[in-house]
């Protein structure tokens, strides 16, 4: 057997599990899974880490899966499309793939998903869904209540209301910035910050920051963040720590996640994250495997970020043209800037993280002498998502910022700022 045939067939049981289970039709499964299979043959080339072939593959199925519910879905005029331009899944390193929202909606019955797409995305009233559907108002009152508890009932995360609860010191745009090189030796930072979420994991802490579209510079989400108390997970000692989630322009509405994450003396690193499947509350943790490392796990054996930083020379970078070596976990200081944001300078190194978490994203973060993020910016490869976007960044984005990274081009898509800087 060569090697595409050898990787498919250590993962092949757990890709027809992934499938079987979203689709109540053994015989589209059946399909699904051999295009799954031809799609990946034929991109088996372009995957750079065979040691990821697993959460490739099932990452293919998973787009696969989408598509068969995109083409249900539009008998009924159910582009699934503005669906997943709108609504982003969030792990540890910002926005991914839309995979909650979509599936869960998956989950739901025809009429149902109708029903909320034409009250939620097109925003139609409930007089005027009852003139295009033909059906009186008390049944559109009736159907759509309806919906809304059963996407409730299966989404995995608990949204709660509890009023106006914006941070207020977070602006609602971005304030304007300028990032400038210096000429002087980039200084050794100890970055005790996890990963994509900027709170350092210790008793009494807590943080507010938001992300920034560009190039509108308007506050997409905010996440108000703290340290809850003391946590262990098999036997290692963290803490736990909770973040409450809202779309900026949807105050009222509230996510709350709960993660633990532990802090040594060398490495910072998530634990366990839980969530809420029909009342029942879940913890995945470092010990899961494929549902919990491709979200939150880092380094070898998930050992986390080191905190300890210092130039390696593993990125370098001139400009926005990039060069990295041919290594896993890519995560480099790569000079030393002078960051003036919200009128304030602040001297800063940038640490680059290529690649590292989602295959397709770049992201730079500006620390200062303490360690703390001033702004954070993301990059996507101007392929990234192509299959959902049906665009390339480039052309999505045509105004925005870019980078050149060993001869690719990566566009600049958001921003993240802290109240740490206000």
């Amino acid at each position: 057997m060569d090697e595409f045939e050898i990787l498919l067939a250590e993962c092949r049981s757990a890709v027809e599990r992934f499938v079987y289970f979203r689709l109540p039709i053994k015989a589209d499964a059946d399909d699904i899974l051999q295009e799954t299979c031809l799609t990946a043959y034929q991109k088996f080339s372009m995957l750079k880490e065979k040691s990821s072939f697993k959460a490739w593959i099932i990452s293919i199925a998973r787009n696969k899966c989408n598509d068969y519910f995109r083409k249900r879905a539009k008998a009924l005029e159910i582009p699934l499309d503005a669906v997943s331009e709108k609504v982003l899944s969030y792990g540890r390193h910002g926005i991914t793939e839309v995979v909650v929202v979509r599936e869960t909606l998956d989950l739901l019955g025809d009429k149902e998903k109708q029903i909320l797409y034409m009250y939620y995305f097109r925003e139609l009233q409930q007089t005027e869904i009852a003139r295009r559907l033909g059906i009186p108002l008390g049944t559109v009152k009736s159907r759509l209540h309806t919906a809304k508890a059963n996407f409730k009932e299966k989404y995995p995360y608990s949204p709660e209301t509890k009023g106006d609860f914006i941070m207020k010191k977070l602006p609602e745009y971005l304030p304007d910035y300028n990032i400038k090189k210096t000429d002087k030796e980039p200084f050794s930072v100890k970055w005790e910050e996890l990963m994509g979420w900027f709170l350092v994991p210790k008793l009494g802490e807590k943080l507010s920051w938001g992300m920034y579209d560009i190039p509108s510079k308007k506050c997409d989400h905010v996440y108000d963040m703290q340290v809850t108390g003391r946590a262990e997970v098999h036997g290692i000692e963290g803490v736990e720590l909770t973040a409450r989630e809202s779309d900026y322009s949807l105050k009222n509405e509230v996510i709350n996640r709960t993660f633990v994450a532990q802090l040594t003396d060398t490495h910072c690193r998530y634990l366990a994250s839980l969530r809420t499947e029909n009342g029942i509350r879940k913890y995945i943790t470092f010990l899961d495997g494929d549902a919990f490392l491709p979200n939150w796990g880092f380094g070898e054996d998930n050992c986390g970020n080191e905190i300890n930083l210092k130039k390696k020379e593993d990125i370098i970078r001139n400009g926005n043209e990039v060069k990295s070596a041919d290594k896993p976990f890519l995560l480099d200081i790569v000079g030393r800037y002078d960051v003036t944001i919200n009128g304030e300078l602040y001297d800063t190194v940038c640490v680059m993280d290529i690649e590292t978490y989602n295959p397709g994203v770049v992201s730079e973060q500006y620390l200062d002498k303490n360690g703390r993020t001033i702004l954070w910016r993301r990059f996507n490869r101007d392929d990234w998502a192509f299959d959902q976007y049906k665009q390339k960044w480039s052309e999505k984005l045509p105004y925005n910022e870019r980078l050149t990274i060993n001869g690719q081009t990566y566009v600049h898509w958001y921003d993240c700022i802290t109240d740490y800087i206000l």
